[in-house]
């Protein structure tokens, strides 16, 4: 399975929930996740997309270490199974 078919399924799955899954870009600050998941009532997270069994590289797990020190959910999806667990976190969590 491609990178690029998880990311597609996993835009599709939250959309169907109700929410967004924006790709993220940060000019001048490599190493940002793929996407922002934005949720109904204010839920947020950020995902790192692999093909399965790809880890992230370290600026990667870099970026994920600040973000999630800084409050934010960051998950790293490498396997469609996943998707809806990762939704479901997602929208049980109390928004900031």
């Amino acid at each position: 399975m491609e990178e690029k078919k998880i990311e597609q399924k996993l835009i599709k799955a939250v959309r169907q929930k109700g929410g967004v899954c924006w790709k993220f870009t940060s000019p001048g600050t490599a190493g940002v996740p793929d996407r922002i998941v934005l949720m109904p009532k204010g839920h947020i997270a950020f995902v790192e997309v692999k093909a399965p069994g790809e880890k992230p590289r370290k600026l990667q797990l870099s970026r994920h270490k600040l973000l999630r020190r800084l409050g934010f959910q960051v998950y790293v999806l490498d396997a469609l199974e996943d998707i809806d667990k990762i939704i479901k976190e997602v929208m049980s969590n109390e928004a900031s």
